[in-house]
């Protein structure tokens, strides 16, 4: 068992590496500018050792026990030779699988599956010599692994008393390797991306790994139909157009959200914008909005910009609140589209469509960005680069169990502008200081007790906003960018509610160039923002968003995504839906932030359903993408030349 392990091991990682060696090579063109061979190698190797390591665990840490025995021996050797197979099998497929999807094998390999005939029949008639050629190497490799796997000889027996130090060494290194990493989180796919090119992200990968990465995905697709009951699709796509004013016929039939936005506002040249977006931030610590007096600075520069006063989140975790501050995107029963296989690439980001007019786009976190999926993600949808802690320019003065400071962060942002070029640039910052277990640098604050609470983070935070606000009102980019200081979520959402909309409620401020200053009372969810701000900046497109543009229109509704139940506030009135139960409705006091039972409005009811449905079909038929490059030249050639028809002027907004 001991010999086959090793075998196994190093064959598949000497296959595995000339199989990513031969690719790059063949695919030169894209991987040398994206940084060339050894990210590819590198970071292909973590990958190869971590899968490997769980590959081999079972048979080397019991090996010690049994590998002198003949039975354990053969189960050993049919097992690697089954996943050797796998690892061939999936490697072989490689190259005429990127050639039509420009990808490693992903979720349409297993979907595939499904349609076994009309999958071979399609192979047959038009692959014959690719699949000649694949067989012809499969065989060949199948049996140079069955021949180096055999099944005849077991190890020589260990003493006893070396068994329990060997297995134990064995447990520490295999879980090392499986691991990846000795950081804060384990090896995943995000981990290894280094390029904005989806396709040479995915070579670092091995394609069985890229596979078993997609199943695991794959089940968190959950369908808001299968979770809520089903509407006919013409009618779904009826209530959410006409509730998000698009008048007229489609702009594209098989992209039924897709619509003109003019901006109501012109600038003599592209305004920068730049999105901070605070960590579990609720308004319950936001004195100017009712909550906890512990934010002295953002309610000082509520008074300069616009605020948002009744901003509801769209869920409860960052993902969530990322997917509708980044996409404008529409909650849903599944994950959030950052972590969902078919959204990795092609679908539509505020940076996309912001670098269609010329814009460079950048994430800064102070923490690790593979997180959450949220490098893969952004560097596959339209971000030119992620600027994680360990790519700081400037040095962390403090790095806790989440990542550097919020000063830390805020430092490396104000950094960034002022190397401003006159390239109009959109950058997505991100805190982290504001989470368990409260860890904030000693001397900013003045802390209650006990030091590491909430309620100091939350101090620390709203001072790190503060001067940085201070810094960027004296330099030279403010007078041309917009910023938007949101929440992802609130701290600890719960209560007895089905849906607890006070926990919900998140501040929202927009300020710098030219933003009106006022307190807005409307009903405004995050997925809103993303289409005011580019209204703000000055861009007209062509883009799918749901969200209103807050310069021309309140729409005066909330959508809420808590666990299974779906919530749909309209003014006063929240409509829920619950998985495989009638919907309920309750009176939303927002004064006394408590729900009453109401009768269930039939009407609000279908509305909320087919917004509960619209995000599932979206994503699942891949129909919230960018327009492509020739439409979107179009669009903005007409808009303009055309009227802002009904729209407000900002002054008097």
């Amino acid at each position: 068992m001991r010999r086959l392990s090793w075998r196994f091991f190093a064959a598949t990682l000497v296959f595995l590496t000339l199989s990513r060696l031969g690719l790059a090579l063949w695919l030169w063109a894209r991987v040398q500018p994206a940084g060339g061979l050894w990210p590819v190698l590198l970071g292909g190797w973590r990958i190869d050792l971590s899968l490997l390591a769980m590959v081999v665990a079972l048979p080397a840490l019991l090996s010690p026990w049994l590998g002198h025995l003949a039975w354990p021996t053969r189960i050993t050797a049919w097992w690697y030779r089954i996943w050797w197979l796998a690892f061939v099998l999936l490697e072989v497929s490689t190259p005429q699988f990127i050639r039509e999807y420009d990808t490693r094998p992903n979720r349409l390999y297993v979907e595939y599956l499904d349609s076994p005939r009309e999958v071979s029949a399609m192979l047959w008639h038009g692959y014959k010599g690719v699949l000649l050629a694949a067989l012809v190497g499969l065989v060949l490799l199948g049996w140079a692994g069955f021949r180096w796997l055999r099944t005849d000889r077991p190890d020589p027996r260990m003493r006893m008393w070396l068994r329990p130090l060997a297995t134990a060494a064995a447990f520490v290194v295999l879980f090392l390797a499986a691991r990846g990493t000795l950081e804060h989180r384990p090896l995943n796919a995000s981990m290894v991306a280094f390029s904005n090119d989806s396709m040479v992200n995915a070579l670092p990968l091995n394609s069985l790994y890229s596979v078993i990465n997609a199943i695991r995905g794959m089940q968190d697709e959950r369908s808001a139909a299968a979770v809520y009951g089903a509407m006919p699709e013409a009618r779904m796509q009826h209530i959410v157009r006409e509730t998000a004013g698009f008048d007229g016929p489609m702009l594209d039939p098989a992209h039924p959200s897709l619509h003109r936005q003019y901006a109501t506002r012109a600038s003599a040249r592209p305004l920068n914008l730049v999105i901070i977006v605070e960590e579990s931030l609720g308004a319950q610590f936001i004195g100017t909005l009712g909550g906890q007096k512990l934010s002295p600075q953002f309610d000082a520069l509520a008074q300069q910009g616009w605020l948002l006063a009744r901003t509801y989140a769209t869920g409860t975790r960052s993902v969530r609140g990322l997917e509708a501050i980044t996409t404008g995107f529409l909650p849903t029963p599944a994950e959030a589209v950052l972590k969902l296989p078919r959204s990795q690439h092609g679908f539509f980001t505020l940076a996309g469509l912001l670098g269609q007019f010329g814009y460079h786009s950048r994430f800064i976190y102070g923490g690790e960005a593979h997180f959450d999926n949220m490098k893969s993600f952004f560097l596959g949808n339209g971000f030119d680069e992620v600027i994680d802690q360990p790519k700081f320019a400037t040095k962390p003065g403090f790095v806790g169990s989440w990542g550097a400071s919020d000063e830390d962060m805020f430092n490396e942002l104000h950094h960034r502008l002022m190397q401003d070029d006159g390239t109009p640039d959109f950058t997505l910052a991100f805190s982290v200081s504001n989470h368990t277990p409260w860890e904030y640098p000693a001397g900013r604050i003045q802390a209650s007790a006990p030091a590491a609470s909430v309620q100091n983070t939350v101090r620390y935070a709203d001072w790190s906003l503060g001067r940085f606000f201070e810094r960027a009102r004296q330099s030279p980019y403010w007078d041309h960018t917009v910023f938007l200081v949101v929440a992802d979520h609130d701290a600890r959402v719960f209560g007895a509610s089905l849906v607890p909309v006070n926990h919900f409620h998140i501040p929202a401020l927009i300020l710098g160039a030219g933003v009106p200053v006022q307190r807005d009372e409307h009903i405004v969810s995050q997925i809103d923002l993303a289409p005011t701000l580019l209204s703000l900046i000055g861009i007209s497109s062509a883009q799918p968003m749901l969200g209103a543009d807050l310069t021309v229109r309140y729409p005066g509704r909330a959508i809420m995504q808590y666990g299974d139940h779906f919530g749909y506030l309209q003014h006063d009135q929240l409509l829920v839906l619950l998985p495989h139960q009638p919907p309920r409705q309750f009176h939303y006091q927002v004064e006394t932030r408590t729900l009453t039972p109401a009768a269930v409005d039939p009407a609000l009811a279908e509305k909320a359903l087919a917004h509960a449905l619209w995000p599932s079909w979206a994503y699942f038929h891949q129909r919230y993408t960018l327009p492509p490059a020739e439409l979107q030249h179009a669009a903005s050639q007409t808009l303009a030349t055309e009227p802002p028809a009904g729209a407000a002027a900002l002054a008097g907004h």
